[in-house]
């Protein structure tokens, strides 16, 4: 009777409270015991997840990873509440649709999403997206009408019920869902939301008041900290003090006027050169004049960035050529593999590629720079693998971006040198200044200071008025950095971490599903410094 309420035996207490209960109702007992379980409902689940096709990875090839248990936990939870079957049929079919819809009626429909799914390179993902819309029709024919409909997705028969008409009118209710035929192999493939438990929910509402009671308590020092950074400017102005830049996440910084290893290029050969490349004045200081031969190179472990991992590069250019690569982390031929930043066609472009003709993400900026002049060029990556979270600054303005490709769905870690002036089979002419690599994907805000000229002491000493909004960030940005006093850079360093908090459950975890502790501790780390 365990075995099959449950699908797991009895324990020797169990047996033993059985043989000792001489009442009548003994066996009346044991059955409300088992029924009342949660392993009941997990036994009757275990048959619903076999029609629903239920899977926590892809099915295909490599059959990669993928999350639905909070899907089976809904259906689980919904045998264990005795839902009534009608409710259940609907939650599954069209939770979504309900008015008022709730997340958990929206999670009940994942059952049209434990489809197979292929991230096979190579596929056509037209294909596969047609045979999920088909899998969707005809499981639910399957499971809820009892009926094998896939013959009549190729054709009419005399003796079957379905005619083919019919079944694309099935087919047509599923086929509205904007996902794709080929998928990402490591995690759940959009479109997807997110489902956070009970207790999740409970932790996130929490941050949320920790959110909103930290940026109360920075925006409430705005008066002191517009006063005492008025205070800071005024020294500032009379002192020589050095310049300020963004130097968070900063990994790589090259003026580009000392001494580096050179390489000529001739045809397909690559041989080490003992010239050097001339040393041109540049808006930084000293620039290198590149002359669509040779090239810098660095050692490229600052910038071995894997697919999640947020990055910035940035540099001063002047090209005497529409095409040529700026900075790269990347084989040296065209399709090859890594990150770079190129001008093609006069235009910006980032490229990050595992595999050029499949896997990678490639933008561009829709205007062309001007040859001949002096730009600041600047790619942001936000380390979601989407091109969506790509941008490309010039002289500070984001640029509009044409997206040629946008498939990032593999991990990649390249043991490739940092090439400057070269990468992708491409070199530069042209002059090239101030090349930057940063881990973090800079702010809009960062990302305008970058190519301002002026020294804060200069922005110091204009009018406040007078100042462009970049020059004005600059100068906040150096005050909150270098002069702020302690209990301004506190309460700006406890909104930040604040705002990070959400991203940082799954990374500072004790292990036993409590990570309070942990993030308490990583707070306390950030600001110590501070205190």
């Amino acid at each position: 009777m365990a075995l099959d309420l449950t699908g797991l035996p009895p324990t020797p207490a169990e047996i033993q409270a059985f043989l000792n209960d001489t009442s009548p109702h003994a066996y009346e007992k044991v059955v409300d015991r088992l029924l009342a379980s949660p392993r009941y409902a997990e036994r009757m689940a275990f048959r619903w997840m076999e029609a629903a096709r239920y899977g926590d990875t892809n099915g295909y090839q490599t059959d990669g990873v993928r999350d639905m248990w909070r899907w089976r936990d809904w259906v689980i939870n919904a045998f264990d509440r005795n839902m009534p079957f009608d409710r259940f049929t609907v939650e599954q079919i069209a939770g979504d649709l309900l008015p008022n819809a709730t997340l958990d009626q929206r999670i009940a429909t994942g059952f049209h999403r434990n489809h197979r799914s292929n991230a096979e390179g190579g596929i056509v993902p037209e294909e596969f997206r047609v045979e999920y819309v088909a899998d969707r029709a005809e499981t639910t024919s399957t499971v809820w009408l009892g009926l094998t409909v896939g013959c009549a997705r190729c054709h009419d028969h005399k003796y079957d019920p379905i005619k083919q008409k019919e079944y694309y009118q099935l087919f047509a209710y599923f086929n509205n869902v904007p996902e794709k035929g080929l998928v990402y192999n490591f995690g759940n493939e959009e479109p997807y939301i997110k489902a956070p438990t009970k207790e999740q929910q409970r932790r996130l509402a929490e941050l949320d008041r920790n959110v909103a009671e930290a940026e109360g308590q920075w925006q409430s020092l705005e008066t002191r900290r517009i006063e005492a950074q008025r205070n800071w400017e005024r020294k500032v102005a009379r002192s020589k003090s050095p310049d300020w830049t963004v130097t968070e996440g900063l990994v790589f910084d090259s003026r580009l006027a000392g001494r580096h290893s050179l390489v000529e290029v001739s045809g397909c050969a690559e041989r080490e050169a003992a010239c050097d490349l001339p040393v041109v004045r540049g808006p930084a200081g000293k620039a290198r004049q590149f002359d669509g031969r040779h090239f810098l190179e660095a050692d490229g472990a600052a910038a071995n960035f894997n697919y999640l991992q947020p990055f910035t590069f940035a540099a001063w250019i002047k090209p005497e050529s529409d095409k040529g690569a700026i900075l790269s982390h990347n084989e040296d031929y065209l399709e090859g593999q890594g990150h770079g930043l190129y001008l093609i066609d006069g235009k910006i472009r980032l490229h990050i590629i595992f595999r050029w003709t499949d896997i990678g993400l490639r933008v561009e900026t829709a205007k062309p720079v001007k040859l001949h002049e002096w730009q600041h060029v600047l790619a942001t990556y936000d380390g979601k693998r989407k091109a969506s979270g790509a941008r490309i600054y010039v002289n500070g303005e984001p640029q509009e971006l044409n997206v040629l490709f946008d498939e990032l769905t593999w991990p990649m870690d390249f043991k490739l040198p940092l090439r400057i002036g070269a990468g992708g089979g491409l070199r530069f002419r042209g002059a090239i200044d101030d090349v930057r690599v940063y881990r973090i994907a800079l702010t809009p805000q960062q990302a305008a200071t970058i190519p301002v000229r002026q020294a804060i002491r200069e922005i110091a000493a204009m009018p406040p008025e007078s100042r462009t909004k970049a020059q004005a960030d600059k100068v906040t940005l150096a005050f909150l950095d270098r002069g702020a006093p302690k209990e301004i850079r506190r309460a700006r360093s406890v909104a930040g971490c604040a705002r990070r908090a959400p991203a940082l459950l799954g990374i500072y975890s004790d292990g036993n599903g409590d990570d309070r502790g942990q993030t308490a501790r990583y707070f306390r780390a950030q600001t110590r410094s501070l205190r």
